[in-house]
């Protein structure tokens, strides 16, 4: 299992760069307008914000 491990923990690192990326690429005015709205909300509904995105990845990786 270890050998297996670095390789995978590579892969995931890179496809998570690749999903970041595909915002700012595609439409980087309006990712301009997230980051901003982002910027003036609460540290409480981003910590939700992102509980609800990790829980939606274990969700997805489970059924994966």
């Amino acid at each position: 299992m270890p050998s297996e491990f670095w390789p995978t923990a590579i892969a995931a690192v890179g496809l998570v760069l690749i999903v970041e990326g595909i915002a700012p690429f595609i439409a980087p005015s309006a990712w301009r307008k997230y980051l901003a709205t982002a910027l003036t909300m609460s540290d409480r509904s981003l910590r939700v914000m992102g509980l609800v995105f990790m829980l939606l990845g274990v969700v997805i990786l489970k059924i994966a």
